[in-house]
């Protein structure tokens, strides 16, 4: 049975119900918390501009990620992500004794997804209980801001020190401390310089202390402030309390980072920044952070009966969330801001796999992530006029130039075409979707006709009339420089299919070789039927799923007869060591088949053996440990989302047709779907 409510309505009541209730909240899937420190994965706090990852040790961040900021990774290396400047470790100190994870008790930390907030409790020899929580605000989006109140229970003199620890890999910092003055309100700025690793950007960190209940104008009501520099690279600014027994002291420290990917002069910058969070007052600051997230949040996936399901997809959506900003035409790379692995690069894993749901689910974020491309489009008709073809050809792997940054011993880089196609099936999707005319004219159609004219160029035309494409690397990267692989094949004829389709719709004749070519593409069979991965293939494992990814989501194979051959044939050929969105799609495919037993059984098969604990972040195969890897993320929400939800990509926006749920569920709900934000209730 289908329903539909008004979305608004339903989401205000689960804002009221958090608000009066977090308890219950909490048991209803919005919190992740762990009393355990041994074996520990964090789950970084991020904006779409910066992450913060905590650590299992007190008072400490394990790295701070910049997005789209890169350099070499070495003289002769590709592009890398820059490990920001660490501005998230902190000393405090309680009768001269230095806190840390072997004289404290009570160690507790807790996620909250709903505010984007992660908070670390402990206590002191029964004599303080400390409490700090991380915001990476996603109102001030190059700052981080740390909250912290320590109740005492007995009189205690109390110490904290701020540091900006900058990597070993930047040049030539320069570690400063100064006390800014606008009339008679002063700013008291730490602050850090430095070039990265060989040049490429200067970025700036500012931070300072905030006491809330301090006039930030009256110097004389703070405590003195000590600037210690140990070395240019360990910058520390620190402050003394004498505390009462009972008394609840709260303060803050903030900072902020930019870099000259955004800015002309990121040392201001981020001194503004950070002046900016000193002079709000929290309570506002904290609101406007908040309220954003609750923005976010109108797109939903809420399961009712799975607990853990439940924790487990809104896990997911939190990350593609925090990785990503509507106002950034930026994308997101497979380990978001958790990491730099993969050097922080932009592949299909952003338009096969985490682009769908947030298309469904927020239209903002996704007009970011295909704007990402339009804006590196020249650079791509550059690269396809370098390898003799027509049109745009996209890198494999992309960073903030569009150039192609896969390291070149990597066969990838040079023969996944397929990318090129991913990226315009995303672009007609955007417009099926949101219905905008004016995009598509501006950045939608433009570059459908560059990429389906590169398929043109890249075709090769057989004896019969038929078309192959030749020399590629499939979705399966364990086939290479094979021939008419069916993933690259199938995906050519969407996009070429989809070129037409944006150039009637914006009143254009089409390039009638455009259809003429995506008809006569081949797609190899084996005798009995079931699709062959390339012309040569013979059985082999497969890293991935390929030609299943015809079923879905390209709908080329729609007849059931095929799609289970497909199935059984292919399943069993998945490399353990695969990473998690395979599954995935197999899951998806049942689930549209009315399968609602093999559905739940590779949903769960698809990210649980890559959960890493205590919290559950996701790693890319089941026999690695680098999460968070934002692509499994992806692919799970489209299980929910295309398979047991039901939901649709069509030309007339999106529709529900025939959704299942797990025998374990009682309810599915998603909210906030399109651009009518409708609700589509599943019992």
């Amino acid at each position: 049975m289908q329903f539909k409510i008004s979305s608004n309505s339903l989401i205000l009541i689960l804002l009221l119900l958090f608000i009066l209730n977090p308890v219950n909240a909490q048991k209803e899937g919005w919190a992740l918390t762990t009393k355990e420190n041994s074996n520990y994965t964090g789950i970084v706090a991020a904006n779409g501009r910066i992450g913060i990852l905590p650590s299992s040790n007190i008072l400490a961040t394990d790295k701070v990620i910049l997005n789209n900021v890169y350099d070499k990774e070495s003289p002769l290396g590709v592009s890398r992500i820059l490990l920001g400047m660490n501005f998230g470790n902190l000393d405090l100190y309680i009768n001269n004794t230095k806190l840390d994870n072997d004289n404290i008790s009570n160690w507790r930390q807790t996620l909250n997804m709903k505010e984007a907030s992660f908070t670390t409790t402990f206590n002191y020899n029964s004599i303080a209980e400390v409490s700090y929580t991380i915001y990476a605000l996603r109102n001030v989006p190059y700052s981080g801001y740390i909250d912290f109140e320590i109740k005492s229970s007995e009189n205690i003199n109390f110490k904290a020190i701020g540091k900006i620890n900058t990597p070993k890999e930047y040049k030539n910092p320069l570690s400063t401390f100064r006390i800014l003055k606008d009339a008679e309100t002063t700013m008291p700025i730490l602050q850090t310089v430095a070039k990265s690793r060989l040049g490429k950007h200067t970025v700036g960190t500012s931070a300072t202390f905030i006491w809330h209940d301090i006039n930030s104008g009256k110097e004389n009501q703070r405590p003195k402030l000590t600037h210690n520099k140990i070395s240019e690279y360990d910058n520390q600014l620190s402050f003394e309390k004498k505390l009462s027994k009972g008394e609840n002291y709260k303060f803050a420290w903030t900072a902020a980072q930019c870099s000259t990917q955004d800015f002309f002069d990121p040392q201001s910058e981020s001194e503004r920044f950070v002046i900016f969070n000193l002079l709000t007052p929290r309570k506002d600051l904290l609101t406007q952070h908040k309220k954003l997230w609750n923005d976010l949040w109108q797109g939903d996936i809420i399961i009712e009966g799975d607990l853990q399901s439940q924790l487990d997809v809104r896990l997911a959506l939190y990350h593609l969330y925090a990785f990503s900003r509507g106002d950034s035409d930026l994308s997101i790379a497979p380990m978001g801001l958790s990491s730099q692995g993969y050097n922080g690069h932009i592949f299909w894993d952003t338009e096969l796999w985490m682009y769908p749901p947030l298309l469904v689910l927020n239209q903002d974020i996704a007009r970011s992530l295909v704007n990402y491309r339009s804006d590196r489009l020249d650079v791509a008709k550059r690269k396809a006029i370098n390898f003799g073809y027509k049109g745009a050809m996209f890198p494999w792997e992309s960073d903030d130039t569009g150039e192609e940054a896969t390291p070149p011993w990597a066969l990838t880089g040079t023969f996944e075409h397929h990318i090129t196609a991913d990226i315009g099936i995303a672009f007609w999707n955007y417009y099926r979707v949101t219905k905008d005319k004016k995009w598509l004219k501006k950045r939608g159609y433009p570059l459908l006709k560059e990429v389906a004219d590169y398929w043109v160029s890249r075709a090769t035309k057989n004896i019969d009339g038929s078309f192959s494409i030749k020399n590629v690397v499939g979705a399966n990267e364990f086939a290479s420089n094979i021939d008419d692989n069916a993933f690259t094949n199938g995906s050519a004829i969407t996009c070429l299919q989809y070129a037409s389709l944006a150039a009637i719709e914006i009143g254009i004749t089409p390039n009638k070789t455009w259809n003429k070519v995506a008809n006569k593409i081949i797609i190899h069979k084996f005798k009995d039927g079931t699709t062959k991965e390339h012309s040569t293939y013979s059985g082999d494992r497969i890293k991935q799923a390929d030609v299943n990814l015809l079923s879905y989501p390209l709908d080329i194979v729609t007849d059931k007869e095929t799609i289970l051959k497909d199935l059984s044939y292919y399943e069993p050929k998945l490399a353990e060591e695969g990473p998690a969105m395979a599954q995935s799609v197999f899951a998806v495919i049942y689930a549209r088949l009315g399968d609602a037993e093999n559905a739940f059984r590779l949903f769960k098969r698809s990210y649980e053996p890559n959960k890493r604990p205590p919290f559950g972040a996701l790693a890319e195969a089941a026999t690695s440990n680098n999460p968070y890897f934002a692509t499994g993320a992806g692919g799970m929400l489209q299980t929910v989302i295309f398979g047991f939800g039901g939901l649709h990509l069509t030309d007339n926006g999106i529709i529900q047709k025939k959704p299942i749920l797990p025998a374990a569920w009682k309810k599915l709900t998603i909210t906030g779907v399109g651009p009518e934000k409708k609700t589509f209730i599943i019992e």
